[in-house]
Formats: C-alpha cells, sequence, structure tokens
C-alpha cells in the first residue's frame, strides 16, 4: 500500500468524524430528533471529540453538546454524569474563540435548568474560566461568558455569591460599557441576575459603580437593552431605602418616565417596575414620584396595556397611597380610582384582580372623602361578587375582602352602600349597617332617601343573631324611625293590615 493510499485513510476518518459532528449538531436543533439522538447514545460519541486533533471538530462537538443540554434537564444532567464538564474545563485556556465560545454554551446550556446542575458547572472549575472569557479580546466570547454567569446567578444566592467571589462583577460592569448592543444586554442582565437575591449581593453591584453606567442607558433606542436596564436597576432599588435612594440620585427621573410610553411593552412593564420598588419603601420617595409626574404617568400606562404588563403599576399605585392620606389623594386627583376599577372588571387573571383590589383598598381606607372616590365608581359590588365567587382564588377573595372592609370603614357616601344590603355576608353586612347607623342619626335626607329606595324594608328582612353587632346595628338605625314606620316595613305586616280588614266591622246604621 503507497504512502498516499495511507493518508487517504486518515483523510477518510477525519472527514467521517467531521461530516457526524456537523450532522449531530444540526440535528440536535430540532426537538424532534432530541430522544433518538439520545437513544442512540450521542452522548458517549461526542465526548472524544472535543479532544480531537481538529478544532473545527472540537467546537463542532462542543456546539452539539450544547444545543442537547440545553433541551431539557435530563440530557444536561447526562453532560454532567459524563464527565464532559471538566474536559472543557481542561481543554478551554488552549482554544480559540470559537470553540470558546461553543463550550462556553455547554456550560450556560446545564447550568440553566436547576441550582443543582449550575452548581455541577460551578464544582467543575467553570467559574474561573468564564470570568477569564469576561476579558477576552473577542466580544462574542465575553458575551457568551455574562450569559452563563448570569444563568448560574439567578437561582440563589449561594451561587450569586460565588459568581461575585469569583471577581466577575467589575468585568461586568466594564461589558456594559463596551460599544456591542448585545454585549451590554447581557452583561446588564446578568448584574440583574446577582443583585436580585439580597441587599449585599445588591451592594456588591453597586460598588462596583453600576448604578451610573445602566443610568445613562435608560435612554438607549434598543428595546431589549432598555429592558435589561431597568431589570436591572429595579432588583438593586428593591432592597433598601439606601439602594432605593441610589438609583434615584443618578438622576434616573424624569427619563424612566418616557419608557412607560414606549412602543415595548416589557420596557413599559420594568419602567413601571422600577418606580414601584422606589415608591415601595418610603413616603418621601414616593412624594418625589409625585412631584415629577411619576403618577400620572403610570396611570396612563395601565391605560395603555393589559395583562402581567400593567400589573407593576398598579401595585405602584397601591404603594404610594399606602403611605400617606395626601398620597392616596395624589393617586385619586391623578384619576387613577376609574383607572384601577376597570382593571378590576376587565382582567381576566386572578392575581391581576387581586393586587387592584388590593390597591383600591389602600386608596380609600384613609377618609371619608377617599372612600367615597372609591365608592362612586361603583367598586364596592365588583368586589364584593369577586369575594363570594367560588370561582375565585384564595388570594383574591382575602384581598378583596380586605379591601371592601378598608373602604367601607371610612365610607359614609350611602348611595355606594345600599346596593350591598341584597348581596353581602353577615360579615360583610355588618360593616354597611354601621355606617348607615352612624350617617342616619344626623341626615334627615339620607333618612327619607333609605325609606323610599327600600333600604328600610330590607333591613326588617335580615335575620341577625340576638346581642350581635349586626342586630345592634339593625336596632340603632330602627331607632332613628317612628315606631310604626318600623313596623309598616317589617316582614307580615301587610298580612296583619288584611287581617284587621277581614276582621274589621264597618259602622252601619
Amino acid at each position: 500500500m503507497s504512502q498516499r493510499q495511507v493518508f487517504q485513510v486518515f483523510e477518510q476518518y477525519q472527514k467521517a468524524r467531521a461530516q457526524f459532528v456537523q450532522m449531530v449538531a444540526e440535528l440536535a436543533n430540532r426537538p424532534q430528533n432530541i430522544e433518538i439522538l439520545q437513544n442512540a447514545g450521542v452522548m458517549s460519541l461526542l465526548r472524544p471529540l472535543l479532544l480531537d486533533v481538529v478544532p473545527s471538530i472540537q467546537q463542532t462537538a462542543a456546539l452539539a453538546l450544547g444545543r442537547l443540554a440545553n433541551y431539557n434537564e435530563d440530557l444536561a444532567e447526562a453532560v454532567v454524569k459524563g464527565d464532559i464538564l471538566p474536559q472543557l474545563v481542561y481543554s478551554m485556556s488552549e482554544q480559540n474563540r470559537f470553540y470558546k465560545k461553543a463550550a462556553v454554551f455547554v456550560f450556560r446550556a446545564v447550568g440553566k435548568h436547576s441550582p443543582q446542575l449550575a452548581q455541577a458547572v460551578v464544582d467543575c472549575g467553570a467559574l474561573d474560566i468564564l470570568v477569564m472569557c469576561l476579558e477576552d479580546f473577542d466580544p462574542g466570547v465575553k458575551e457568551a461568558a455574562a450569559w452563563a454567569l448570569g444563568y448560574i446567578a439567578r437561582h440563589n444566592a449561594e451561587l450569586s455569591q460565588a459568581v461575585v467571589d469569583e471577581g466577575a462583577v467589575p468585568l461586568l460592569v466594564l461589558c456594559i460599557q463596551e460599544p456591542e448592543i448585545a454585549l451590554k444586554r447581557i452583561a446588564a442582565s446578568a448584574l440583574s441576575d446577582i443583585a436580585k437575591h439580597c441587599p449585599e449581593l445588591a451592594h456588591t453591584v453597586v460598588d462596583a459603580g453600576a448604578i451610573a453606567h445602566l443610568a445613562q442607558m435608560i435612554v438607549s433606542p434598543d428595546a431589549k437593552l432598555k429592558r435589561q436596564v431597568l431589570s436591572a436597576l429595579s432588583q438593586i432599588a428593591k432592597h433598601s431605602v439606601d439602594l432605593a435612594e441610589m438609583v434615584v440620585e443618578a438622576e434616573i427621573f424624569p427619563v424612566v418616565l418616557t419608557c412607560l410610553k414606549d412602543k415595548d411593552d416589557y420596557v413599559k412593564k420594568n419602567a413601571s417596575t422600577l418606580i414601584r420598588e422606589i415608591a415601595k419603601h418610603t413616603p418621601e420617595l414616593s412624594q418625589l414620584i409625585v412631584n415629577r409626574g411619576g403618577v400620572a404617568a403610570v396611570i396612563d400606562c395601565i391605560g395603555s396595556c393589559k395583562g402581567n404588563i400593567r400589573l407593576p403599576g398598579i401595585m405602584m399605585l397601591g404603594y404610594v397611597a399606602a403611605h400617606s392620606e395626601n398620597l392616596a389623594m395624589a393617586v385619586i386627583i391623578s384619576k387613577g380610582v376609574p383607572q384601577l376599577s376597570i382593571c378590576l372588571s376587565e382582567e381576566p387573571e386572578d392575581h391581576i384582580k387581586a393586587a387592584t383590589a388590593w390597591a383600591l383598598g389602600q386608596v380609600g381606607r384613609h377618609t371619608h372623602e377617599h372612600a367615597r372616590a372609591v365608592a362612586v365608581t361603583n367598586t364596592l359590588p365588583v368586589l364584593l361578587s369577586l369575594y363570594m365567587s367560588a370561582e375565585s382564588s384564595e388570594d383574591l377573595q382575602v384581598k378583596s375582602e380586605k379591601a371592601i372592609k378598608n373602604i367601607l370603614q371610612k365610607c359614609i357616601y350611602l348611595p355606594a352602600l345600599e346596593p350591598l344590603l341584597y348581596d353581602a355576608p353577615p360579615n360583610i353586612l355588618k360593616h354597611v349597617l354601621e355606617q348607615f347607623s352612624k350617617v342616619l342619626p344626623h341626615d334627615s335626607k339620607a333618612r327619607r332617601l333609605f325609606v323610599t329606595s327600600g333600604g328600610l324594608k330590607k333591613i326588617q328582612e335580615i335575620k341577625a343573631e340576638p346581642g350581635s353587632l349586626l342586630q345592634e346595628y339593625i336596632n340603632n338605625i330602627n331607632n332613628c324611625y317612628p315606631e310604626e314606620i318600623v313596623r309598616y316595613y317589617s316582614p307580615g305586616f301587610s298580612d296583619t293590615l288584611l287581617q284587621r280588614v277581614d276582621s274589621y266591622q264597618p259602622f252601619t246604621n
């Protein structure tokens, strides 16, 4: 056999390996092929190709493994059990940027599924390599590494701390200053994933100088970048007053309010979330938002979107209103109550209805004026029906009941209370009658209207336990009227009159 024929054998072997990994990588891109590949033992066939003498085969083998691991948790576990991760770590330092990106993709694909798999990535020594990749000259390698680090950090505080301890945060802050938009997005997302767990981790991000750079990018024309920037600032601001104040001091107002009008729904949502996380801490921070026009802007935003996109804005109004009478009045003046009432009626999801009920309760609980502003929007019957509906979630029922009671305890606008006389159960009805018993003794017009509207007749029909608060309030209301009027509207009185007619002997000459 000639030398040329011998070389041909090796060339054919190399070509076959290259074709195999290329085909597997392509097949792994289609979900319908995954189970077939797994049953064919693809993992054990790809593993030795990671150490192939041909770099392109190594890269494609890593890419195929990444696609498989990305598909589901079982395949990711198979990668871990196959001791593939240490092999990738070992070989990365000597490889080119294409291999690095493919190998980092495997770490990301494995680490994203669960804290246990992310821990396996940490345990194999990958964090050191990933952090080194953040300093690579190639933006694609940096982006891949930032993505992997974010996926590891997002699971819990311990994994996030491991990423921090490896020195990732200052390098991620440098990455958000790079010109490449894709790298900025992923680095901002990773910082968000690190900061979200606890104040200590958020402070680590702040101490690296992240806030100023993130705040500058709120005006970016790129919607996906704005989403990540607003998310990162929210995850920092949510933990404490100090952190929220640091975010505010980066002069995010009024520019963040323009994001509430963005074409991208998720930019709107994340901007509302950021404002909510600031507003919830103190009356002073809420007042600052009011002064900058933030409440009116959030109300407009709620009116322009649907579903979960409007949820943070709804909660933000509740937080603002909860702080004080004046701040709740700011929500009312900005026409927040009619908008919340619309959300309560038209949103199909219980968790959004529950948040809206809570927010309305926070607005209405302060004074008679606040309660009336909520009651005139016909909100009380809607809250009552949600509370009483068997289809409502437990959380929605609890929040609706609490909101009704908060509003009722301050509401003296009787026309809004009267419909509740006919449908409310005793635990709600007693609060309704308490308000009537407070108002009727001092308001003759209200007493007359209560008779002509059928209210007095209705309360005579209520069966209350003797000695109960409900009975006490009924007695107090009855005491506002002449005894014969109360008797007239009592059940059975018309029968008594008819009996008297029957037994009456007319006078005859």
